[in-house]
């Protein structure tokens, strides 16, 4: 298995981050396999979605409603509602895979690879990119 780590800025607002040319180039010339996609924090996931259309901030919207940013969590430090951070990954996994046939991703036509991240305390995310060859 193949495998790195990529760094993304995320700043300090919620946001929907499309990861999927980073992780073309990561499979691009490998031939057949599986790339698993991980991202090792608490308070981040990964979700495969249409992007640029509205379906992202949807993605977003549904957060808020699901998981409000209020004083209702018993998981409490860094701004109002973090804790809500903390049980997104239950909803939105810390992790995907999708299939690689010829070195290229087997995404349908409106698919992309996006990190979640609704914590507004933690700017920086990690993400792994690994390769397991058919």
């Amino acid at each position: 298995m193949e495998s790195e780590v990529r760094s993304y800025r995320t700043g300090g607002q919620e946001v929907v981050l499309d990861l999927t040319r980073d992780a073309a180039s990561f499979v691009d010339g490998r031939g057949d396999g599986l790339l698993h996609v991980f991202v090792p924090h608490a308070t981040a996931g990964l979700a495969i979605l249409e992007t640029g259309a509205g379906s992202d901030d949807d993605l977003l919207a549904a957060l808020g409603d699901l998981l409000p940013a209020d004083d209702r969590w018993r998981h409490r430090h860094g701004s109002p509602g973090h804790g809500r951070s903390h049980v997104m990954p239950a909803l939105v996994p810390p992790y995907c895979s999708v299939p690689v046939l010829d070195g290229h991703l087997a995404l349908g036509t409106w698919q992309s690879i996006c990190l979640v991240d609704l914590n507004v305390d933690n700017g920086q995310r990690d993400v792994r990119f690994s390769f397991l060859a058919g």
